[in-house]
């Protein structure tokens, strides 16, 4: 009896001089649903923080654009509202302008290149543009290289492409090479794209296979012509506010977190890659795998012109000269 006393009171004892450790929900949200390349990376982020931080950092995860548009994610970072957004690149930079360079239309030959520059110097330097601008960048993600669908034909040529209306992200670089192939870009929140490609408000969209397969766009578009006209990254960005919180050793666990969050989102886009088409092929698409690589290349160059003003012909070498 005497032991079972001594037992109870050294246990209540040992819980009130040890409480049990505060649990800090992180919210994390992206614009595709949580089996896409984005749900991949998030998942592994967030096993990581929780694990690396015995659970007193757990993540709540807001997928489907539950949170709003990827626009609106990366507002709410800024306003300390959201914790962390893994979003492409194309609204970034309206937020920070050094990141517009990596959004210029066939910069990038192909995915090796384009990880090699991410990682990189080039790529490690636009993350220190960050902070500044009230946000914080964890590391490059990935979305893919980009590829045009339709509803109305296929295309092989830029001349295929001329005044179809085609919904893009609202990214004046984006939009500034693609009218050079004669098409009508449409900026609009990812969240309304299905419905107005339904809809025929719009006639196409261009994403990549994994946003594609994700989406369901086979379900509402008839052709894909793989252009890959321009590669997609995409970021983990957190807001200064957490990051502040957080004790340095916390802190390294949030950066690593983020590096082996990159690794699986960019396997899951190597799988969609060489899975989805033939995918979306059984689901109806009429796919054209050769376009006219070169023909798309040379109606680009009166933007490359403005490409280089803007962002200085020696910056956007070294990207295309990386090895």
């Amino acid at each position: 009896m005497k032991l079972s006393k001594l037992v109870i009171g050294l246990s209540l004892a040992t819980g009130f001089a040890v409480p049990a450790m505060a649990q800090t929900i992180v919210k994390i949200g992206y614009a595709t649903n949580a089996a896409s390349h984005y749900g991949v990376g998030s998942t592994v982020f967030c096993d990581e923080v929780e694990k690396g931080t015995q659970a007193r950092y757990k993540c709540q995860q807001f997928p489907s654009s539950a949170l709003g548009g990827e626009r609106e994610m990366i507002e709410a970072v800024q306003l300390g509202t959201l914790d962390v957004v893994n979003t492409s690149t194309g609204p970034v930079g309206n937020f920070v302008p050094e990141v517009k360079i990596v959004d210029i239309p066939f910069l990038f030959r192909d995915y090796d290149h384009a990880r090699l520059v991410m990682d990189g110097p080039i790529g490690q330097d636009i993350l220190t543009k960050f902070p500044t601008k009230g946000l914080v960048a964890l590391a490059w993600t990935e979305n893919g290289f980009r590829h045009m669908t339709n509803s109305k034909r296929p295309i092989v040529k830029p001349t295929d492409a001329a005044g179809l209306k085609m919904r893009t992200m609202e990214n004046k670089v984006h939009m500034d090479g693609y009218r050079t192939f004669g098409i009508l870009p449409t900026p609009m929140a990812f969240p309304e794209v299905f419905g107005a490609l339904q809809q025929g408000t719009v006639d196409g969209q261009e994403n990549p296979i994994p946003v594609i397969l994700a989406s369901k766009f086979s379900q509402v578009q008839k052709h894909l012509s793989l252009t890959g006209h321009v590669y997609s990254p995409a970021l983990l960005i957190t807001s200064p506010r957490l990051i502040g919180k957080l004790s340095e050793p916390d802190k390294k666990v949030f950066y690593e977190a983020a590096k082996k969050a990159a690794v699986a989102q960019r396997k899951k886009v190597n799988e969609d890659e060489a899975n989805g088409i033939a995918q979306l092929e059984k689901e109806g698409m009429t796919v054209v795998s050769k376009v006219d690589g070169q023909g798309f290349r040379d109606a680009l160059k009166p933007a490359y012109a403005g490409y280089a003003k803007e962002f200085g012909a020696d910056n956007i070498r070294k990207i295309q000269e990386a090895k």
